[in-house]
């Protein structure tokens, strides 16, 4: 246990002149510069079998996969089309773990963003150890639902068929008209009210395997989870299909694309990671509606899961309001950061100049995050990104001893000490690092310091212990004056 000294003169910076084994009652807890919360470890699991839910828009997918899994993650609107990418989530049934592939509606003779949400669920069906084949009991089968067993056929996966939308008794004989399909029993459930969600499932997990093929070799504690950030169309969905080396979400010009936080599973530089391509975070979240805005949310989500965020700003246009706030997110949430800079094929060396100057003014809050210039179109300096993002998470796990940041403080605060405000000048009599991830300094002071002063001490803690990548949290603890009598 370390051994904490108390004051006794009124002096220069002196930790060996405390007592040992302070009082915590004479100490107040004051807020410094605490943008930062803790961080998440990793959890290890193993590969587990896979569970693909596919069918035409709006059949109740998504509300399917959240009754499923038991929460609300996917993007649920009254309108087709809200899911377009494959999105993975755990689920639990039974004592047994599995995960669930929700997709975008599958229909044929399709073109443009359509026709890359139809590949999308046709990758899910390809990847996944068994389907669970959702229809409109209500509707009946239609020429979709029929191409869709054609594919299904082809595919040769085991599949479960779940009649959706039948909300009581009178309408399961809605649902046996599904037979005609040739999958076998019709399951009737109502997505909404969670009827029949048992039955289905026992079916579903009696066609699974208990385990299936090894797909990465995760090690222990699980992957690094790296979170691709930035506003509408800088290019997150692009950056995951480079470094995944497929097409794995859907790209489009059209901005707001990517609605639900897509999780994979990428080896890169010799290490397993997970990078979650999320929903641009647009300029006023509350004056969002419905997918968009839940979509908003999601992301949010996601970021406080991550342990780093890639920051994609578009070097091509002017930096905005936007990207800063998006900045100034992460770093609230205490992530470790990477600013990438995509588009760098698109510019020319008049645009280069004036983008050195914008980030002097705009980024000026976090000039000790990595910077790297990519392009997510041609690959362009993508080997630079995990160095970057692997010094940001050292930076973001690294601790101080306390006996060399005390030394630190001790010349500091001889070389600087706080300015003389009415009379007082407050002293910094002893320091610790409370935590990691991100890393939290406690000041032990005689009195408040002001936030410049806390300010000018992390600009110092950088400039001699680094700290790329990472923000940190600087808190004090100021001692109450003893003798101090109450109720008089």
């Amino acid at each position: 246990m370390e051994q904490h000294a108390d004051a006794t003169t009124e002096g220069a910076f002196d930790p060996e002149a405390w007592e040992a084994g302070y009082d915590p009652d004479e100490w107040v807890d004051v807020e410094g510069d605490a943008p930062a919360r803790g961080g998440h470890d990793g959890e290890a699991s193993g590969p587990l079998p896979v569970l693909a839910v596919v069918g035409r828009p709006n059949v109740g997918k998504s509300t399917l996969v959240n009754r499923i899994i038991g929460r609300r993650e996917a993007v649920v609107e009254d309108t087709p089309g809200v899911t377009r990418d494959r999105v993975y989530y755990e689920a639990t049934w039974n004592g047994r773990r599995f995960t669930v592939v929700d997709t975008g509606g599958w229909e044929r003779d399709v073109v443009g963003i359509d026709l890359s949400v139809a590949v999308q669920a046709e990758y899910a069906i390809e990847s996944a150890d068994a389907v669970m084949f959702v229809v409109d009991a209500i509707v009946g089968p239609t020429d979709s639902d029929e191409a869709v067993v054609r594919v299904l056929r082809k595919a040769g996966k085991p599949v479960v068929l779940a009649a959706n939308k039948v909300d009581n008794m009178a309408q399961e004989a809605d649902a046996a008209a599904l037979w005609s399909l040739g999958l076998g029993q019709p399951w009737p459930v109502s997505a909404v009210h969670g009827r029949g969600s048992g039955d289905l499932l026992d079916a579903a997990l009696a066609i699974l395997p208990e385990a299936p093929a090894q797909r990465f070799g995760v090690t222990e504690g699980g992957p690094r989870r790296v979170a691709l950030l930035g506003r509408p169309n800088v290019g997150k969905s692009s950056m995951l299909n480079k470094v995944a080396g497929e097409n794995r979400v859907v790209v489009d010009k059209i901005a707001g694309t990517t609605r639900d936080p897509v999780d994979e599973l990428i080896q890169l530089g010799g290490k397993t990671w997970k990078f979650i391509d999320t929903a641009g975070i647009r300029r006023r979240v509350h004056l969002t509606q419905g997918a968009d805005f839940y979509a908003s949310l999601r992301t949010t989500a996601a970021l406080e899961k991550a342990e780093v965020g890639v920051i994609l700003i578009d070097a091509s246009e002017r930096l905005t309001e936007q990207d800063t706030r998006i900045i100034s997110l992460a770093v609230e949430a205490g992530r470790a950061i990477v600013i990438a800079y995509n588009k760098w094929d698109l510019m020319d060396e008049e645009r280069r100049y004036y983008l050195e100057r914008e980030i002097e003014q705009d980024l000026v809050q976090v000039t000790w995050a990595p910077r790297v210039n990519v392009s997510a179109l041609t690959g362009r300096h993508m080997e630079k990104l995990v160095p970057a993002i692997e010094t940001a998470l050292a930076s973001w796990e690294k601790r101080i001893p306390t006996g060399q940041l005390n030394a630190f403080l001790g010349t500091l605060v001889a070389s600087h000490p706080h300015p003389i405000r009415g009379g007082k000048q407050p002293r910094i009599l002893f320091g610790t690092q409370a935590g990691t991830k991100p890393p939290r300094f406690v000041l032990f002071t005689s009195g408040f310091l002001e936030a410049g002063y806390r300010r000018f001490i992390e600009r110092r803690l950088r400039e001699e212990f680094g700290f790329p990548g990472t923000p940190i949290e600087i808190r004090m603890k100021v001692r109450e004056k003893r003798g101090r009598k109450t109720g008089r």
